[in-house]
């Protein structure tokens, strides 16, 4: 079913009170990474007599008052640092006449149709300099429903970061329609864990690393809950009797997308696989807190040769030992000065094996943080999309919960020659079902 989105507003939002700060220092784990917007989109019924008009200005009005406390975002990026200027956030709107049951039901078959709950950037901006937030509402027809979209910076924000900010602005709009006062105050990393670059960086020099190599094609893997359970089942080893959800279909994942890139390759390259741990949850609050915003990652990796069978047992005793490597010298280092030099040098490691002659596979799991709890005042999501996840067209992994918190969607894009082979292994359509309608 064909879907018009048209926008009817974009302006400028900003703080609604001045900036503490003028000036914020970015770490080296925050400018070595891609200038690019991280993008969520959030979909909800409407709440019964609320009219379009108020539930916009609403969403405008909280966005403002969050800026206020996540004043940052309000800035603008120079260099490694963020001139905390009050600038504002792009805030869009737009509508359809589609219903979102039907839109969720009919239009989910691919991955083509999210684009258009997108911010556009117009010429001129983008996540390096301004705006380092962009927001959309999107409303569906007849007062069916409404989309929320929130794309960030990565340059300030990973995925904790991004919910601990949806979060705040959820909660205060949902506090202007029920006169509840709500204090969160997030606390902004800068070079609390990480330094900052030294003055010969150059985070153009990194760019070349995320540089797609031909278009990619993004599609939606549905895991239940009974599946995982079979995979588990199949990845057990003395070594890891209990593996988890994330460790078994990440294994997958890589076996079966390297097995796809190796199909349509007349040279056989080695395959690395990357993942990051979130630091607050390894770090004591009193050094970390839970809320803090910015890049707080410890990335690990895991390396096979051309000649690997990648069996899916033996990837996820590697892939548990790789993170208990990492969670150990964390631990080994929480009371010293060398924490911050130790997660330079496994960025360091990390950096020497990214080189041209290799299939590299970035992956990220948001599961078990919860996105299905930010609530504007109309409910939870009724489901969560993803799309343009890091970098507009290149290889990505994400995996998500699904609204049960036993299923799990994992958000896959490839180059379209190997996304071909992928969605027709029988091995990946054993354990998922491709782009399935979300039923509301």
């Amino acid at each position: 079913m064909e879907m018009k989105v048209e926008v009817v507003g974009r302006e400028v939002i900003k703080p609604a009170s001045p900036s503490p700060q003028d000036l914020l220092q970015l770490s080296l784990a925050d400018v070595s990474g891609p200038a690019a917007y991280v993008s969520t989109i959030f979909f909800y019924k409407t709440v019964s007599g609320e009219s379009l008009d108020i539930t916009s200005g609403r969403l405008k009005t909280s966005l403002s008052d969050t800026l206020s406390r996540f004043y940052p975002l309000a800035g603008r990026m120079e260099g490694d640092k963020i001139i905390c200027n009050d600038e504002g956030a792009v805030f869009t709107e737009a509508r359809t006449d589609l219903l979102l049951s039907d839109f969720l039901k009919n239009n989910l078959d691919n991955t083509n149709s999210l684009p258009e709950f997108l911010p556009t950037i117009a010429p001129g901006e983008s996540a390096g300099a301004w705006p380092l937030l962009s927001a959309k509402v999107s409303f569906f027809g007849s007062g069916s429903g409404f989309a929320v979209t929130v794309s960030i910076s990565h340059r300030i924000c990973d995925a904790s970061s991004i919910l601990t900010f949806v979060s705040g602005w959820a909660a205060t709009a949902k506090a202007e329609s029920s006169d509840v006062v709500v204090m969160n105050i997030p606390t902004f990393a800068s070079t609390t864990i990480y330094p900052p670059p030294p003055c010969s960086f150059q985070s153009s020099s990194m760019d070349g690393l995320y540089e797609p190599k031909s278009k990619c094609v993004t599609n939606r893997f549905f895991f239940k809950s009974s599946k995982i359970a079979e995979l588990k089942r199949r990845a057990m080893s003395e070594t890891v009797p209990v593996p988890t959800r994330v460790e078994v279909i990440m294994s997958l994942i890589w076996r079966c997308a390297t097995n796809s890139s190796r199909s349509n390759s007349a040279v056989q390259k080695s395959t690395l696989m990357i993942q990051a741990l979130d630091l607050r949850l390894r770090i004591p609050p009193a050094v970390l807190s839970k809320d803090a915003v910015g890049n707080l990652q410890a990335p690990f990796f895991l390396k096979e040769g051309s000649e690997s069978k990648m069996e899916i047992a033996e990837i996820v005793a590697e892939f548990r030992k790789a993170k208990e490597v990492v969670n150990e010298m964390i631990k080994e280092n929480l009371a010293t000065t060398t924490l911050g030099p130790n997660l330079l040098s496994l960025l360091g490691k990390l950096a020497s094996e990214l080189t041209p002659d290799i299939d590299l596979f970035p992956m990220s799991s948001w599961c078990r943080k919860p996105f299905y709890e930010v609530d504007f005042g109309c409910g939870s999501p009724v489901w969560i999309g993803s799309t343009g996840h890091v970098i507009h067209n290149a290889v990505f992994v994400m995996l998500m919960d699904s609204k049960d918190g036993e299923d799990v969607e994992a958000w896959i894009s490839l180059p379209g020659q190997d996304m071909s082979v992928f969605v027709r292994d029988q091995e990946v359509l054993a354990y998922a079902v491709i782009n399935p309608p979300v039923l509301i």
